[in-house]
């Protein structure tokens, strides 16, 4: 037998071991079943407090059927999942939080407040020690909360939700592929099937924009029916206020754009019995705006012209922890980005440490940093001005999905960052 077949065989055998001792890791730690853990974030713009609600054992896990402890380093938060008796690592997971934002507004100076707030990780077998972690103005995460979770616990409750679900697109095994749920937000009763349509044009948007095309079989999409009593949702700054199921509204921070929502136990309560990755807000209202936070949610309206670009714009936060790459538009926060520090999103940086980012995508000659001037308007550089600020942050391209309404496209950067994170779902 020649040497490079034997190569090849003995390759194919230790990655197919490899697997099957990932595989019979984690299933000799984990259920298929899901823990959710919710708790309350408070403070101010240094101190944090956790302070635990409740525990519930949820049907199904959708997440991969691997020790999960080798993914991107993304979040602001993450929390983590240790043996007490080894020590040994079982589970990682980043994430950020609406407290976090809310931190660097002129507000958190002034004072303190809470933010509702869940994680969810497999159902552990055995008792296993449950640490979070906050990511400090230095880049370091630093432990804030820290308990052991005891599956045999009759305090954490079992869901038997049964919700109405209806799948939009896809099929397959949701260990193997990303499960993308959406959930109506100020629809009535009577709008059952406009909210299918809603979900079914911006599903449809999304798996026409790089790289989502070339994926779309790697999806399961899902819509999850929840009315409200009243059509569409708040709006502070014009005195409009509605009842609506997961109380979303406009002016977060006071910023009229910002669409969010605080009451994520409502959210949590209705995604219960559902298998799910990722989930986003559709809000039944023709106003612009929306949100997004990486492994958190994302959120937007449905009914304005430029709502399908928003869904994907907010949906590049949620779903693969992309960065805002632009500069000049009102936000409230001060000193956001810590200039001394490589920030955690993919397609943007402070240059410290630049090689962990796209510069082994830019092409030989590209000047670094590369000038906002007609000539690069296609080139992939490294311009300045993103992360809400124009200076000391630089971002991938001129213009971007991330960036502005005026192109559909991610750049190359985001595109990759993406495609990593659609490829971690689905090993």
């Amino acid at each position: 037998m020649k040497h490079w077949v034997r190569f090849f065989i003995l390759a194919a055998l230790l990655s197919t071991l490899t697997s099957v001792t990932a595989q019979r890791s984690f299933k000799e730690n984990f259920e298929d079943n899901t823990l959710r853990f919710d708790f309350v974030l408070a403070g101010n713009h240094q101190e944090i407090d956790v302070f635990p609600e409740q525990m519930k054992k949820e049907p199904g896990w959708a997440g991969t059927m691997r020790v999960d402890t080798d993914g991107p380093d993304y979040g602001t938060y993450r929390f983590r999942l240790v043996d007490p008796t080894s020590n040994e690592l079982l589970f990682v997971k980043g994430f950020t939080t609406l407290f976090q934002e809310w931190q660097t507004t002129a507000e958190a100076k002034k004072i303190s407040k809470s933010f509702y707030q869940g994680i969810f990780m497999p159902f552990p077998k055995k008792p296993v020690t449950l640490v979070i972690e906050s990511r400090n103005y230095d880049g370091q995460f630093e432990m804030i909360y820290q308990t052991l979770v005891d599956p045999a616990n009759y305090f954490i409750r079992e869901e038997t939700a049964t919700p109405d679900v209806t799948v939009i697109s896809g099929k397959g095994e949701s260990h193997r592929k990303v499960d993308l749920v959406f959930l109506g937000e100020g629809y009535t009763t009577e709008q059952k099937e406009k909210f299918l349509a809603d979900v079914q044009r911006m599903t449809d948007y999304l798996f026409s924009v790089e790289p989502f095309d070339k994926n779309r079989d790697r999806f399961i999409v899902k819509a999850v029916w929840t009315p409200s009593a009243e059509k569409g949702t708040d709006v502070p700054g014009t005195r409009i206020y509605r009842n609506t199921k997961f109380n979303s509204t406009f002016y977060t921070f006071d910023v009229d754009r910002y669409l969010t929502t605080s009451d994520m136990r409502s959210v949590y309560d209705a995604l219960s019995g559902v298998t799910w990755d990722h989930f986003f807000l559709l809000v039944n209202t023709e106003m612009y705006g929306g949100g997004g936070f990486y492994n958190l949610m994302g959120i937007g309206s449905t009914d304005h012209a430029l709502s399908e670009k928003v869904m994907v714009h907010e949906f590049g936060h949620s779903f693969a922890g992309l960065g805002d790459e632009y500069y000049n538009s009102e936000v409230a926060y001060e000193d956001f980005y810590n200039l001394k520090v490589e920030p955690w999103e993919p397609n943007i940086t402070t240059l410290v440490d630049f090689e962990s980012k796209w510069k082994h995508m830019l092409k030989p000659g590209t000047p670094v940093p590369t000038p906002r001037e007609a000539k690069f308007t296609q080139t992939l550089g490294v311009f300045e001005g993103g992360g809400y600020m124009n200076k000391g942050i630089y971002s991938p391209m001129m213009d971007c999905r991330m960036k502005s309404n005026v192109t559909n496209d991610f750049c190359p950067a985001c595109q990759s960052a993406i495609q990593r994170i659609i490829d971690l779902h689905c090993e």
